[in-house]
C-alpha cells in the first residue's frame, strides 16, 4: 500500500456515531495483480462472461463467541441466496466454516480447507484476537479476509496490502459511546474488567480516556486471560474500589462474573456490556441484570430484512434467531463482494478489493443503490455503483474502514433480555 497522509474525527450525538475520514488519492494500493483502478468504467455487458465467486466464512459455530455465530451466517446465507437469484451474471459458491476462538482453535482446520478450495474472500472472524491470527496467511494467498465484527482499531494500520475489509466500525467508536452514555447516566467513577486480547485491551484503553476525558475517574481496572476460569480475584479489585458503575468487556466469561460481582455487593443496574457479552442471557445467568446497559454496532434493522433473514435460515433447517447482532455487516459484506468482483469482471481477491472502496462509495463517486440487483444493474449499464446497505452507508476509506456507523444501545428486562433504547 503506498504512503497516505488520513485524518479521522469522531463525532457522537445522542447514542448514534458517525466517522468522518478524508478521502485522498491513493496509488499503489493494490496487490501483485494488478486490479482495476477505483473509479475506473465498469466493463460493458458485451465484454462479459458470467463469474462464478467462491466465499468461505470463518464465523464462530463455537467457541465464546457461538452467539453471534446463527446471525452472522443467516446474514451472509441471505445474501448469497439473492445475488444468485438476481441472475445478474455472477452465481456464489458458499463454504461456511467455523472459526472458534483463540481457545478452540477451530479455525486452524477451517482457514487452509478454505485456502485449498480456491476461495477469493473469506467472510470472518468475529473476534479480532481469531482474525489476527491467519489474516497473514490469507495475505499471502492473495485472498480477502473480510470481517463483519472485527473492531480492534489495529487493523486500521495492518499491513494487509489491501486484503482486509470490514463492516464493523473499529472500537474507537464504540468505546467513546459507551464511555458518553455511561458519563450521561450521571456516574462519576468505574471500574473495569476486561479480557487481555487484541478485542479487550484496545475497547478498555477507549473507554478510559473517553470516560476520563468527561470529568470521570478509572478508579479499578482488572485484566484476565482467554481460557481462565476463575475472575476471584479480578471480581475482589474492582468491588474493593465500589465504582459507580462497571464496565464488563469480555466475552462468555460474563455468565461467571455478573453473580460474583452481585454477591460482593455491586449493583447489576450499573453494569455496562459491550459487543462481545450484549446477548440475551435469559437464565443462563442466575442473578437479575435488570437496568444493566451494552452497545454493539449496527442501526436498527428494518423488518422486512429481519423476516427475510429468519426465513433464509429456518428454511436451512435451523432455529428461527434469537439475536441479530452484526447479521446486516455479515449481509454487506457479501454483497459488496459480489459488487465488486461484478465491477472489476474478474474473481480474484487482489482484483475485487480494488473495486472494493469503489462499490461502497468511497471514491466519491457512483450512483446510490439499495440492493444487490439495482447495484448490479447500474454496472452492468457501464457505471459506478455506490451501494448503501443494511448496515449502513458503509462507504469505506482507503484502509478497509467504514466512514459511518452507528452503534446501538440496549438495556435489560426483568427477563434477563435486553431492547434497544436508541433509534
Amino acid at each position: 500500500m503506498g504512503v497516505l497522509t488520513r485524518s479521522r474525527t469522531a463525532k457522537v450525538i445522542g447514542g448514534i456515531a458517525l466517522i468522518s475520514a478524508s478521502a485522498l488519492v491513493l496509488a499503489g494500493c493494490a496487490g501483485d495483480s494488478s486490479p482495476a483502478e477505483s473509479g475506473s468504467s465498469s466493463a460493458p455487458a458485451g465484454d462479459r462472461e458470467d463469474l462464478t465467486l467462491k466465499i468461505g466464512t470463518v464465523l464462530p459455530q463455537t467457541g465464546s463467541l457461538a452467539f453471534l455465530g446463527p446471525p452472522e451466517e443467516a446474514g451472509v446465507l441471505l445474501a448469497v441466496n439473492e445475488i444468485n437469484e438476481a441472475a445478474k451474471g455472477i452465481t456464489v459458491e458458499l463454504s461456511p466454516g467455523d472459526s472458534g476462538d483463540t481457545d478452540n482453535k477451530a479455525y486452524e482446520t477451517t482457514v487452509p480447507r478454505l485456502q485449498s478450495e480456491g476461495v477469493s474472500a473469506m467472510i470472518g472472524a468475529a473476534a479480532s484476537g481469531v482474525s489476527k491470527l491467519f489474516l497473514d496467511s490469507n495475505v499471502s494467498e492473495n485472498i480477502i479476509t473480510f470481517s463483519p465484527a472485527n473492531t480492534s482499531p489495529d487493523f486500521t494500520t495492518w499491513d494487509d496490502n489491501n486484503l482486509y475489509w470490514r463492516t464493523a466500525p473499529s472500537d474507537l467508536l464504540q468505546g467513546e459511546v459507551l464511555a458518553n452514555q455511561i458519563a450521561e447516566d450521571g456516574h462519576s467513577t468505574i471500574g473495569i474488567i476486561y479480557i487481555n486480547d487484541a478485542y479487550g485491551t484496545g475497547l478498555e484503553g477507549v473507554v478510559k480516556e473517553v470516560f476520563e476525558g468527561t470529568g470521570g475517574e478509572v478508579v479499578a481496572e482488572a485484566s484476565f486471560n482467554t481460557g481462565d476460569t476463575s475472575f476471584d480475584a479480578q471480581v475482589a479489585t474492582i468491588a474493593a474500589a465500589n465504582p459507580d458503575a462497571i464496565v464488563a468487556i469480555t466475552f462468555d466469561e460474563f455468565a461467571t462474573i455478573a453473580p460474583l460481582l452481585v454477591n460482593a455487593g455491586q449493583s447489576a443496574e450499573n453494569f455496562y456490556l459491550v459487543d462481545g457479552n450484549l446477548k440475551q442471557w435469559g437464565a443462563d445467568i442466575p442473578v437479575s441484570l435488570e437496568g444493566a446497559k451494552g452497545t454493539t454496532p449496527g442501526p436498527v434493522l428494518e423488518d422486512d430484512f429481519v423476516e427475510r433473514l429468519n426465513a433464509a435460515w429456518t428454511e436451512a433447517g435451523n432455529a428461527e434467531l434469537e439475536d441479530q447482532s452484526y447479521a446486516a455487516e455479515s449481509y454487506d459484506a457479501a454483497v459488496l463482494l459480489a459488487l465488486a468482483a461484478l465491477a472489476a469482471n474478474a474473481t480474484d481477491g487482489p482484483t475485487i478489493a480494488g473495486k472494493l472502496q469503489e462499490v461502497s462509495g468511497g471514491t466519491g463517486d457512483g450512483e446510490k443503490c439499495t440492493t444487490f440487483a439495482e447495484c448490479a444493474d447500474i454496472i452492468l449499464d457501464g457505471g459506478t455503483a455506490d451501494y448503501d446497505g443494511y448496515s449502513g452507508p458503509i462507504t469505506f476509506d482507503e484502509n478497509g474502514d467504514p466512514t459511518e456507523a452507528t452503534i446501538g444501545i440496549f438495556q435489560y428486562g426483568a427477563d434477563n433480555t435486553h431492547t434497544r433504547v436508541n433509534d
